[in-house]
């Protein structure tokens, strides 16, 4: 099944919980629905980074503007992302941003792979303007450096109480 919020009115990026124990969610409103859908640090800040390179392929410019302040708030999510793709429709001038849900567990008793597919897993595909696209980025940014503040000598995130930086015992962290 594949859900299209075409156009988005409002869509976000939320993080509920204490830094370094946050759970992130994509939040978008549109045609009447809000959806909630939960998603990893790691997704919000691949989707930032591919964000970024498609907006400078197209012209998008960031300069001068802040995030709108919508602020949606998480509900329940209706389903774990698995997979997020990002596109451009050229006819129509619009980024879509699509979201898979993330595979069910797979049952240990099915014989071989190609039965595990699900083919009716749902997606949503958002369909953002270049002034959306860029204020999304922004916001998304902010809600991401809002955690835990890095290590200046390693670059690792701290929690309060400092962490084992590996700077200060000879090692040297591997990138």
């Amino acid at each position: 099944m594949i859900y299209e919020l075409d156009p988005v009115d409002v869509i976000e990026v939320a993080a509920v919980g204490e830094p370094g124990k946050r759970r992130f969610f994509l939040l978008a409103s549109g045609q009447g629905r809000t959806l909630t859908l939960a998603c990893e640090k790691t997704q919000v800040q691949a989707l930032i980074v591919r964000l970024h390179q498609m907006m400078e392929a197209q012209g998008v410019d960031t300069e001068g503007r802040a995030p709108s302040s919508a602020a949606l708030a998480p509900g329940e999510p209706e389903w774990q992302v698995g997979e997020m793709g990002l596109g451009y429709h050229e006819a129509r001038q619009m980024f879509v941003l699509v979201a898979s849900q993330a595979a069910a567990i797979e049952d240990a008793t099915q014989e071989s792979p190609q039965e595990t597919v699900q083919e009716d897993q749902p997606s949503v595909r958002f369909w953002l303007s270049h002034r959306q696209v860029a204020e999304f980025s922004l916001q998304a940014e902010g809600v991401l450096t809002a955690g835990r503040p890095l290590c200046p000598r390693c670059g690792l995130p701290m929690d309060p109480a400092g962490h084992p930086c590996p700077v200060s015992n000879g090692a040297r962290p591997i990138f």
